[in-house]
């Protein structure tokens, strides 16, 4: 091979070289700037995942405040179940002092439908009344414990029931409670005579 010759091939050698070299760095910066667009897409997206969040969050707490009184999914879901475990032992005797499941006492029925959820009541009506938020009768909604005297109407707490509906425009409501005559029962509250209202607990409050 002649000098002409070697110096043709150092140059095409060269040129291979500096391609292969260009090539590799385009593909680089391709990459770079690849990595960078889905880098500022992903930025953009959590931006807007934030804002999302921060504006259902401020609608969240400005219903809060305009209704203080409504419930979570979650806990409106609870009640429903806690009525429903209720309802299950219509009809199961009183015996004074029982706690469940097969016959129970006014406290011992609302203590053991509480105590499925989590909940845990005092022993007695008059513990019970001493738990949880008081409530207005007209603001009485499912769930909630209402109290009465003991059939000797002159006493303190002596009686406990649970909500099961309430009509707040009339100040009445219907409550699921263990009766000394019949049993696990609902009654009203305008046909309830046997014992005087005394207040309302709420213990599932948000």
């Amino acid at each position: 091979m002649n000098l002409r010759n070697l110096l043709t091939l150092i140059i095409i050698s060269a040129g291979v070289m500096c391609g292969s070299a260009q090539t590799i760095s385009t593909k680089h910066a391709h990459r770079a700037a690849h990595q960078q667009q889905l880098a500022n897409a992903k930025l953009r997206m959590d931006k807007n995942v934030i804002q999302d969040f921060i504006k259902n969050d401020i609608g969240r707490r400005e219903d809060a405040v305009a209704n203080p009184d409504k419930l979570s999914s979650e806990s409106a879901a609870m009640i429903n179940d806690l009525l429903s475990e209720a309802k299950n032992h219509l009809g199961k005797r009183y015996r004074s002092g029982a706690k469940g499941p097969n016959a129970f006492d006014c406290s011992g029925f609302s203590s053991y439908v509480y105590r499925q959820f989590g909940y845990s009541l005092g022993a007695s009506s008059r513990d019970q009344f001493n738990q949880g938020e008081p409530v207005d009768k007209n603001k009485l909604r499912a769930g909630d414990l209402v109290f009465f005297t003991g059939r000797n109407r002159n006493r303190g707490v002596g009686h406990v029931g649970i909500v099961v509906s309430a009509d707040n425009d009339k100040g009445t409501f219907k409550f699921i409670h263990a009766s000394t005559s019949q049993g696990i029962k609902v009654d009203s509250s305008d046909g309830y005579y046997t014992h005087r209202y005394l207040g309302a607990r709420r213990l599932i409050t948000e």
